[in-house]
Order: structure tokens, then sequence, then C-alpha cells
């Protein structure tokens, strides 16, 4: 009973994990401490599926079910859980390339945005403030 809700909770944290890999660099907007983290997992994401490596949570969750009693599963997670939904006839290594595209241009679109806003930070900060202040303290257009 144990190993089994722990492989359902491994399921649970390598779904958030297959979401923030895909939609983390959103979370930079808002928060861009949150890169530090994002980074690394969207590249070991796109890294993962481009080259069709096995993530390493995949063996364990198949240990998991294993030991209580159940039957593991071939192939990765994404194949398993995620393909199923996406594409009814399974997973190929082409597909697998066009999701790990799909990582990337997320992200790329993503971390464009965190850069356009940390610059509008930057242009529009305490010092722009400040010096509009002092030369225009009741804020009136000129």
């Amino acid at each position: 009973m144990t190993d089994r809700l722990a492989a359902d909770a491994l399921v649970l944290l390598h779904l958030a994990f297959v979401a923030f890999v895909v939609a983390g660099g959103f979370l930079a907007i808002a928060r861009p401490a949150v890169a530090w983290a994002h980074l690394p997992a969207a590249l070991w994401g796109a890294w993962a599926e481009l080259t069709n490596t096995l993530c390493p949570l995949t063996p364990l969750e198949n240990l998991l079910r294993r030991r209580a009693g159940e039957t593991g599963y071939e192939g990765g997670f994404v194949e398993h859980y995620l393909m199923p939904i996406l594409y009814p006839a399974g997973l190929t290594p082409a597909h697998q390339r066009w999701i790990g595209a799909f990582v990337i241009a997320v992200n790329v679109l993503a971390y464009a945005l965190v850069i356009r806003r940390a610059r509008r930070r930057r242009n529009v900060g305490p010092r722009t403030s400040v010096a509009s202040a002092v030369s225009n303290p009741r804020g009136r257009t000129p």
C-alpha cells in the first residue's frame, strides 16, 4: 500500500515537474528568481525529449509499482501518461522531438517576456521616478 501511494505521489510530482518545465518561465515574469530553478529544469526537459532520454523518475515509479504488486510500464512517463491524451497511437522519436521543440519555443517566449519586463523596470526605476518628481513635483505634463 505504501509503495503504491509513493508511486502515485511520484506520478503527481512528475506531472508537476513537466508542467513547470513547459510553463515555469511564465512564473519568472512575476518572480524573476524562479528562473534559477526553472532554466535548469527546462533545459533538462528539452534535452530529455530531444535525445529520447528516460527520466530517472520513471524507473523509480516502476520499481515502486512492482514492489506494490503491480506491473510497471515500458517507455517513459510522457509516453505512458501524457501521450495517450495527445496522441492515440503512441509516442515516436519524431513526436518527442516536436515536444522538445515546443518546450524550447514556449520558454523562449516566456523569457523574452521576462527580459522585456526587466528592461521596463530598469527604465522606469526609482531614478527616473525621483528625477521626474523633482523636475515636475505636481506630476503635470508640460
